[in-house]
């Protein structure tokens, strides 16, 4: 089972995907992708940290996620991914040229084609961007076109689809 779980900024996206798993009758694997840039972030991730159950298991991969997913990947097991615009933002910014937009597509593609052959479920959390103006920056406006494309893809291949606004699922899909 593939849930994608979308919402805003403080929509309570991050708490229903925490409820779901622990619900879970199984092992949880909480795939983290933010990394401490600075000191702000630092403390959200700590907060974070500290409101999961200790006995789940939490992998940081900024980057590499359809590879974590595959080796971490078995039967009777859950595998939390939180968050993927941030995963977006570390491969799409990531080079010293501005956008890296060809290891992205590499590494959307991967992501897609792997998660229907994982035997877990799993949850995907993101941030739904596209509901607002359209920036006025290129860079914003790029993030959000792939953000776009990035979740029209996994909704395609995922069997549950949620959006949460202001703390309140909605099923979309499933």
């Amino acid at each position: 089972m593939i849930e994608l779980i979308l919402g805003g900024a403080r929509s309570g996206k991050s708490r229903y995907a925490e409820r779901r798993a622990s619900e879970f009758d199984g092992e949880v694997f909480y795939l983290a992708t933010a990394g401490a840039d600075d000191q702000e972030m630092a403390l959200r991730i700590k907060k974070h940290q500290a409101e999961r159950p200790s006995h789940w298991q939490t992998i940081e991969e900024p980057v590499m996620l359809a590879a974590k997913l595959t080796e971490n990947d078995a039967n009777g097991r859950l595998l939390l991914v939180d968050c993927l615009t941030l995963w977006l933002s570390n491969i799409l910014f990531s080079g010293s040229e501005g956008v890296n937009k060809e290891q992205f597509e590499r590494e959307k593609a991967a992501l897609v084609a792997v998660l229907p052959t994982l035997k877990a479920d799993v949850l995907l959390v993101s941030n739904e961007v596209g509901q607002g103006i359209i920036p006025v920056n290129e860079m914003a406006r790029r993030f959000i076109d792939e953000a776009g494309w990035l979740h029209q893809a996994l909704a395609n291949i995922s069997h549950q689809v949620t959006l949460v606004t202001a703390g309140l699922p909605q099923k979309l899909k499933g």
